[in-house]
């Protein structure tokens, strides 16, 4: 039998070779073993189903590709702030700074560490670079901006959560990755030594860099090919320094376990809550941003940065829904919120005022009212709005279109 042509087997590489690998070895002995392994696949902590079929496949694939796509997106650039290396040169005051670079991404200093949670660089959340969801801001900064970091936290597989040419990058500044059971297979494809890949079933903890790292429950799945691997687990985190603890939700439906998570593990300085990409199609994979503040609570976290949303137009909901829905729910529910733009930093122990950036940018069509939450009267919220009901308009950049960077919209 002749052997197949050597372009051939590059082709095929460079094709597949974003969709991972499936775990085999003492890795899959592993995951066969785990008591959160049943029936041929990991199972969630309540039942759950990832599409609730009220209306056909089609149908929900209609309503995914048309709907209201203009409100989905920002009607204008989105304002970022630019952070520069100076600005991590210095240690938090309160020992505990985030800062959100969009989506699901934070870096979180905490008690002299940088812990990284889901880094997405790519322009798309795809396994090809000319096709799939592409961003709708820019990342902040550069990877080479940001430095080294001591540990990257990944929460499951997604690609707008696991991105190989970010682990890649990361890879090359030695940092040590930490993954749920399973998808530590995805990053020894990709050529990470094993020595610096911490794989956790949930409940399980390892000390990293004088941080002690826990997966717990989470309520979705895996995938990343052609094929769903039942082989690979999903979870959200639990980091915790000697003086401060923060837990990032990663992709989640809501369900009792959080209060459990708090009960054992909290409470948390911060929380980092998944509030976007939630639909009535999917409703038991992710949380509508009223769960995610009630999970927050379940939690007993003290300040919530509401994150998954802004960067990738991944459901039918207005662009900015999420943090309207999530200002409303907090309001309603007394949480603490704090909601930067994506790059700017804050710390938690002294949070930064609100300021209702997104509502300059948001898409609202002639004859539609803007979806604005009431602001509450409480000060359960930190820091009520400096500014009016709604944002300054974004300075307009050359070509007329408002500027990226520091733009006038407050911080």
């Amino acid at each position: 039998m002749p052997a197949t042509p050597w372009y051939r087997t590059a082709w095929h590489r460079v094709r597949t070779e974003p969709f991972g690998a499936d775990p085999k070895g003492e890795r899959l002995a592993r995951i066969l073993a785990s008591p959160h392994f049943a029936d041929g696949g990991f199972q969630n902590p309540v039942p759950t189903r990832r599409l609730v079929y009220e209306r056909t496949p089609l149908e929900i694939t209609r309503a995914q590709l048309t709907g209201d796509r203009a409100r989905r997106v920002p009607a204008a650039a989105v304002p970022l702030h630019r952070p520069q290396s100076i600005d991590f040169a210095t240690q938090p005051a309160s020992g505990l700074r985030l800062t959100w670079l969009g989506h699901a991404t934070v870096l979180a200093e905490l008690d002299g560490r940088r812990v990284l949670f889901d880094p997405v660089w790519s322009e798309r959340c795809s396994p090809f670079g000319w096709i799939g969801p592409k961003r709708l801001h820019p990342v902040p900064l550069s990877l080479a901006e940001l430095g080294p970091v001591d540990v990257v936290v990944i929460s499951h597989d997604h690609y707008d959560h696991l991105d190989l040419p970010t682990v890649r990058a990361l890879d090359a500044l030695g940092t040590t990755f930490a993954v749920p059971l399973g998808v530590g297979a995805h990053l020894e494809h990709w050529g990470i030594a094993p020595d610096r890949i911490v794989e956790l079933d949930w409940w399980e903890s390892a000390r990293v860099a004088g941080l002690t790292l826990t997966a717990t429950p989470a309520r979705h799945y895996c995938s990343r090919g052609p094929r769903t691997s039942p082989h690979l687990l999903w979870a959200s985190w639990v980091v915790a320094g000697p003086e401060h603890r923060v837990f990032h939700s990663g992709d989640t439906g809501y369900f009792p376990g959080f209060a459990e998570i708090g009960r054992r593990l909290g409470p948390f300085d911060a929380t980092m809550m998944q509030v976007g990409a939630y639909s009535e199609y999917w409703p038991e994979v992710h949380m509508t941003p009223e769960e995610g503040v009630r999970a927050h609570l379940d939690l007993g976290g003290r300040l919530m940065l509401p994150v998954h949303w802004a960067t990738f137009n991944l459901a039918p909901h207005p662009w900015e829904e999420p943090p309207e829905r999530s200002l409303a729910a907090a309001g309603a529910l007394g949480a603490e919120l704090a909601m930067p733009r994506p790059g700017a930093s804050f710390e938690p122990a002294a949070p930064p005022a609100l300021q209702l950036w997104w509502r300059a940018v948001a898409a609202v069509p002639r004859g539609t009212a803007p979806l604005h939450a009431p602001l509450p009267a409480s000060a359960t919220i930190p820091g009520r709005p400096a500014a009016p009901d709604s944002a300054p308009a974004a300075t307009p950049a050359p070509g007329g279109r408002p500027s990226a960077e520091d733009d006038g919209v407050p911080v």
